[in-house]
């Protein structure tokens, strides 16, 4: 796969500027040798650590029809899994910025400050379309005991060692992308006051969805991630929107109402479930061989990273109000200040507002007139 950007500079080899030129035809070199290790028996096996999901358990179901079921549970080497998938969205990153996202920024002719914010909305916003609906589609299906219509299911049968294959290939998936956003801080050529501000969302999406497919809370972390993808996908989307036409707006105030709601929903179903229904299960106790995390401490600790990343968020969302409702305050303010009407005075316009000429540098001087 060849995705070249167009440059009349050939920087020198495995210099800086030639790895952020051409590291999506590196990242694709590297994963065709996984791809091609599946072609020879002697690499074969090793090849599968990386490209296949791992941990299989076949379940047999009695009934008239005996059938088998594969399931899957987590273990050490869903990281050579994840290291492979966030190859691959290095590429997938790297093809959506030179087919679309450049095309588009070409026309346009957007600012430096527009052309980051654009860049980054735009595959965010892919991101987070393609997870909603493959997130959805799982909390709709039989396999993953259909959650929106039996939320009891969310701590029911606790510990969830065992997952349906998309579960766990969905969360490796969401892993490997929030991955692979720590390189392309490099790629991107991400400025220096914006790379703390990123890796902290990083962190948060790394620690959150880790934390839920290490303790086996797989269904609750599922549920979640598809709210909080909705809530920021419709951000995503107004901004793009804005970019094209200042004058449509409201799709920020939509998303500025369902931000509010979707983190109170965040913190009752987590309430709810940790607080609540794992407290009151009957299969307490610490079991790591059996996957069971459910203890005070680990429901304690789990509650308390939700609601401080619930309220870190809050706290950016009010600041981000604040400045928007000052911004616009502002606007308004300068529309409304009196406009000098035609009827004045040649004196009072050659001397300006006040007495003081506006353009004083910039008129000559009076001449002065001779004494008789």
């Amino acid at each position: 796969m060849a995705i070249r950007k167009k440059t009349t500079k050939n920087p020198p080899m495995l210099s800086h500027e030639f790895v952020i030129q051409n590291h999506a035809d590196i990242v694709s070199c590297l994963a065709m040798v996984f791809l091609l290790g599946l072609m020879f028996e002697v690499t074969s096996k090793f090849a599968v650590l990386f490209i296949t999901v791992q941990y299989n358990v076949t379940i047999s179901t009695n009934g008239k029809l005996r059938t088998t079921v594969n399931h899957f549970h987590h273990g050490i080497k869903d990281l050579a899994t994840t290291f492979f998938y966030m190859l691959v969205a290095i590429i997938m990153h790297a093809i959506i910025q030179e087919y679309v996202l450049d095309k588009i920024n070409r026309k346009k002719h957007f600012s430096k400050t527009k052309h980051s914010k654009f860049n980054e909305s735009g595959q965010l916003s892919t991101f987070y379309l393609f997870s909603f609906g493959w997130g959805a589609s799982l909390l709709l299906s039989v396999r993953t005991e259909n959650l929106l219509s039996n939320p009891v299911s969310l701590w029911e049968g606790y510990p969830h060692t065992l997952m349906p294959f998309q579960l766990k290939f969905f969360f490796v998936c969401q892993l490997a992308y929030w991955l692979h956003a720590l390189p392309e801080l490099y790629f991107q050529k991400t400025k220096k006051e914006d790379i703390p501000r990123q890796l902290v969302y990083i962190f948060l999406y790394l620690v959150h969805i880790a934390g839920a497919y290490i303790l086996n809370l797989n269904r609750l972390g599922l549920v979640l991630l598809v709210l909080h993808y909705f809530v920021e996908l419709l951000f995503h989307v107004s901004r793009l929107i804005y970019f094209s036409n200042e004058s449509r707006q409201t799709g920020f105030t939509i998303w500025a109402v369902l931000f509010v709601l979707g983190r109170l929903l965040t913190l009752s179903l987590s309430v709810l479930t940790v607080g609540f229904g794992l407290a009151t299960s009957e299969n307490q106790g610490f079991d790591l061989a059996a996957g069971n995390f459910n203890v005070i401490f680990v429901r304690i600790t789990v509650l308390a990273a939700i609601c401080l990343s619930q309220a870190f968020m809050m706290w950016k969302f009010i600041n981000f109000q604040l400045r928007r409702w000052r911004e616009h305050a502002q606007a308004q303010t300068l529309k409304k200040k009196p406009v000098p009407s035609k009827s004045k005075s040649k004196k009072d316009k050659a001397n300006g507002v006040n007495g003081v000429n506006a353009h004083a540098g910039d008129s000559p001087r009076a001449r002065k007139e001779k004494s008789s």
